[in-house]
């Protein structure tokens, strides 16, 4: 139900495209970034949370505003991580203040990597005019992928593993994980992504090499939350969505899998 609720809300934001899709991101980290900062805080580890969120959201809307400055993310972190160093010093104890520094950054700049999303389809080429998907153009083709790729790699896994599932792995982070569910993951990732390049006027041939490298990012994602929570004692982020527990998540996999499209695109498609 909750699936029904907000998968069609989604698509519609990414059909817009522009500025509705950077307005849902910079929704979305911020609503995360509240989600890892207690997290973290159930973990042991004291943060400034409001300081790490309003550095996450800098770093998502940094790219998605043209700026003639080069490196200008760089610069915000590096802002961010003396303003985090300055707040820690107010920590009677050292051996808190240190954590509360440390936490601070790594919590904002986790949560920062959703705005990958946002420069993906700023780095992304236009489609071919004869392409099946030319109509979506560059920006929205190119975060279709993204969100079909990640999408058809938990479904393939989900469905796999239940039905073969016997061998798991990394259960000390994730009981639940299975070779059989990886493999399938893999595949159905695999096939989707291929489709999606063809339909952008791209080598299919190339999602042999994308579609297992977004399928390993989502699913590394997605194990990189769960550590987050089985240290704080967890089972989901939040309650914020019946069913589905909090936007971290809805989105864990996207903060890895995001970065690593964005770099194959900008590294490897014209």
């Amino acid at each position: 139900m909750s699936a029904l609720f907000f998968v069609p809300p989604l698509l519609i934001v990414i059909v817009l495209g522009g500025p509705w899709i950077v307005a849902l991101i910079v929704l979305a980290t911020a609503l995360a970034g509240i989600e890892v900062f207690r997290l973290l805080g159930q973990a042991g580890y004291p943060s400034i949370a409001l300081l790490g969120i309003a550095l996450a959201v800098g770093v998502v809307l940094d790219g998605a505003v043209p700026t003639n400055l080069d490196g200008s993310g760089l610069i915000l972190v590096a802002i961010g991580t003396i303003l985090a160093a300055v707040g820690s010093f107010a920590k009677r104890d050292p051996r808190d203040g240190l954590p509360t520094w440390f936490a601070t950054v790594f919590g904002a700049l986790y949560v920062s990597l959703l705005g990958f999303v946002v420069r993906l389809g700023v780095a992304a080429p236009e489609p071919p005019a004869s392409a099946p998907l030319a109509f979506a153009g560059g920006e929205r083709g190119w975060i279709i992928v993204l969100v079909f790729g990640v999408w058809a790699y938990d479904t393939g896994a989900y469905l796999i593993g239940r039905r073969f599932g016997r061998t798991k792995f990394l259960t000390h982070i994730s009981p639940s994980k299975t070779y059989a569910g990886l493999i399938g993951g893999l595949v159905a990732s695999t096939v989707v992504v291929a489709l999606m390049l063809y339909g952008l006027g791209q080598d299919p041939i190339q999602g042999l090499i994308l579609g297992p490298l977004l399928a390993l990012a989502a699913q590394a994602g997605d194990l990189a939350e769960s550590m987050l929570k089985r240290a704080a004692g967890a089972k989901d982020s939040s309650s914020l969505i019946p069913g589905h527990g909090g936007i971290l998540d809805r989105t864990d996999s996207f903060l890895f899998a995001a970065p690593v499209v964005t770099l194959y695109v900008a590294a490897l498609v014209r």
